[in-house]
């Protein structure tokens, strides 16, 4: 393995981390970046860098990298940009292994200098081959690690999981990352790539398709300087682990936001699009769905086929859930002979007991709707199963009344569901199971049959690339 590479693990699993620019004043980025370190609960040394500073949050203050003594792994760096090369050449003779480069002022601006300052730093950290994040980035956290290399603490609020973010605007970051709050995903990584000196999409890739932390890589793209180093890394991976990409930039004006944001040029989107699609990357429109799919691609198992199985406690949601099946091309399937028997035993005539299945006239017995579910399971027809159930007080039972054949059954075949309640009836269930990973849940059943098409499309790339 090379010394970038090794560099790379250091970067994300520091056993010391430096905060040159620290400060005692909220009004500054070094006073965040440290609080995100101290209240995120990184387990080990923090030096704070300011020379006119004797302490900082209780932690003694060092003038100088040099002066730290011990062997410091990561560096943050948030001082003014002029000030970065002499940082960077300190960071280099201190044997630093990875820098998180916040600061912003380098090829983004007008300025013909900033350009010149981002290739001088990009010399100094590949000659001694120090992966750096950013510049212009909000950083980047490793949940596994309890490291919080950001200038915002509540992203410590997130849960820890497997789904890695990886995004060229510290915006989205912060977008998907709060909506994981909500949505109950876990990430392993969210990593700001801001300008990418030298660590782009393709190295993030690289990397996480061998961090065991990882099951599911999330994109979100603007512009990419060397779109085929993206598109030659995914290649090399499909069918290792699902990666799934949000790219703007479609429309003109998106295209000039791109290229004052990220210092690069959003390109032709149609054709991005068809690359991606071309690499095992699946491509989706929008952010929720950028959270939804990685969410089901961390915790579902791939899909045998394009069967899916519709369940739903009320007509209507299980409709809406089938529309949008069909519309991704995947097929509502009919039950064996055995199984349509076991529905017909357990419903009443008047009751939709084919694909998809209205459970509703069952509501006042949750051992019937177990019933269901499990002949379901048990179909060799069906790949997958969409699980949808609306509260109403006469089924207030339906989900403890599953919850132990959903726990056993633990996604033999994916289980994507859409279990809603008010606030405090069914949340703890619901989150147990999800913990558990005897379910994965959204609160829509559209949005759970996109979750569902995603990965049955991922599931039919994996299975192209290997034969």
């Amino acid at each position: 393995m090379d010394k970038y590479l090794q560099n790379m693990k250091f970067l994300f699993n520091p056993s010391s981390v430096a905060v040159v620019g620290a400060s005692q004043n909220p009004g500054k980025l070094g006073f965040h970046v440290m609080k995100s370190l101290t209240n995120g609960g990184f387990p080990g040394k923090i030096f704070p860098i300011n020379p006119g500073g004797q302490e900082i949050m209780g932690i003694s203050c060092y003038p100088t990298l040099a002066a730290c003594g011990d062997m410091v792994d990561l560096a943050i760096v948030v001082v003014p940009a002029s000030v970065v090369p002499t940082v960077f050449q300190e960071c280099v003779k201190n044997r630093v292994k990875g820098i998180v480069l916040i600061t912003a002022g380098f090829k983004e601006i007008e300025d013909p200098q900033g350009a010149v300052l981002h290739e001088q730093l990009a010399a100094i950290a590949d000659r001694a081959q120090i992966p750096v994040i950013g510049p212009n980035t909000f950083g980047m956290i490793n949940f596994h690690a309890r490291l919080n290399a950001s200038f915002t603490p509540e992203f410590s609020l997130l849960k820890k999981g497997h789904i890695a973010l990886v995004s060229q605007s510290g915006g989205m970051s912060h977008l998907l990352g709060f909506l994981g709050i909500r949505d109950n995903a876990g990430f392993s990584k969210i990593v700001g790539l801001g300008n990418r000196l030298n660590v782009d999409f393709a190295q993030m890739i690289e990397y996480l398709c061998e961090d065991s932390q990882t099951k599911a890589i999330a994109l979100y793209v603007e512009g990419i300087d060397d779109p085929g180093s993206l598109v030659e890394k995914a290649k090399a991976v499909t069918g290792r682990k699902p990666i799934v990409a949000y790219k703007t930039g479609s429309a003109h004006v998106g295209d000039q936001a791109s290229l004052s944001h990220t210092g690069s040029v959003a390109g032709k989107h149609d054709i991005y699009l068809a690359a991606f699609r071309q690499a095992g990357i699946v491509t989706v429109p929008d952010s929720q769905q950028l959270l939804d799919v990685a969410k089901a691609f961390a915790y579902c198992p791939i899909p045998r086929g394009k069967g899916i199985a519709v369940l739903s406690g009320q007509a209507g949601p299980g409709m809406a859930g089938s529309d949008i099946c069909e519309r991704e091309g995947l097929e509502i399937v009919s039950f064996t002979p055995q199984t349509q028997a076991k529905i017909n035993s357990l419903l009443p005539p008047l009751a939709l007991r084919t694909n998809p299945v209205d459970m509703g006239p069952a509501w006042y017995d949750a051992s019937a709707i177990a019933g269901i579910v499990k002949a379901v399971m048990d179909d060799d027809n069906v790949g997958g199963i969409l699980l949808f159930m609306m509260f109403a007080s006469a089924n207030v039972d339906a989900v403890s009344g599953m919850a132990d054949l959903l726990k056993s059954w633990n996604q033999r075949k994916p289980v994507i569901s859409c279990m809603l309640s008010p606030p405090g009836i069914w949340d703890e269930q619901v989150c147990e199971l999800e913990e558990c990973g005897a379910i994965v849940n959204y609160s829509t059943p559209e949005r759970a049959a996109r979750a569902m098409a995603a990965l049955c499309k991922w599931a039919k790339m994996t299975r192209k690339n290997k034969g």
